[in-house]
């Protein structure tokens, strides 16, 4: 009796972890692909992002904070870096993937941008919080969040680009592998030897030529 309900404790065990086994594997293949994303749509956002936080950082006071001048050099610095960026390179990056989106290149240099606005964003926007007045941090704060935004939808559209090139490198490449792998068949050529031999053009013999009587 004992023997009977180990091996049937056994079965159960062994049948939930079969279960569990089979669940994980199709969880590991239903895993979700990353979005669809509008690029055009992201890279309007992101240019009209960028012009509303280049008239708000023009507005600040960084002279009137209640800082040291350290900190106010420093505060004064990233707001000119985020201001050149936004007026200048932003614009022809986001120009080159409109131009270009399937080049990756293009993609990862705009989305690398993309990072340091954020980070330099999220450090002057704390400081106006710390040294700053309240309006001058409600308005700064919410930019770091937008360009957070922006360079995620990038990065998704970019795993969807990646995808989409590395299916077309593999079919390629299996194309490649069937022509490879295709038996060349030989040109036979056929020879008829019923064929008569063709025939030779007889050749004149010319006359001699006359002799002069001595």
């Amino acid at each position: 009796m004992g023997f009977a309900r180990r091996n049937f404790s056994f079965l159960l065990v062994t049948l939930a972890l079969a279960l569990s086994s089979n669940s994980l594997a199709q969880n590991s293949r239903s895993t979700p692909a990353p979005p669809a994303v509008d690029l055009q749509g992201t890279l309007a956002k992101v240019d009209q992002t960028a012009q509303a936080a280049a008239l708000d950082i023009a507005k600040l006071r960084i002279d009137k904070w209640k800082a040291d001048a350290n900190d106010k050099r420093q505060a004064q610095s990233n707001a000119d870096s985020l201001e050149r960026n936004m007026t200048t390179a932003l614009p022809a990056l986001t120009s080159g993937v409109r131009s270009a989106p399937q080049d990756f290149s293009a993609n990862f240099k705009l989305y690398r941008n993309l990072n340091a606005l954020y980070d330099v964003f999220k450090t002057l926007a704390e400081s106006a919080g710390a040294f700053g007045s309240k309006q001058e941090f409600e308005s700064l704060a919410p930019y770091a969040e937008y360009f957070d935004q922006h360079r995620r939808s990038l990065a998704d559209y970019m795993e969807n680009l990646a995808s989409s090139k590395d299916a077309e490198l593999n079919r390629l490449r299996s194309q490649a592998r069937t022509a490879q792998a295709a038996p060349i068949t030989p040109k036979k050529v056929i020879i008829d030897d019923d064929q008569p031999a063709p025939k030779k053009k007889a050749t004149k013999k010319k006359p001699p030529a006359p002799t002069t009587p001595q």
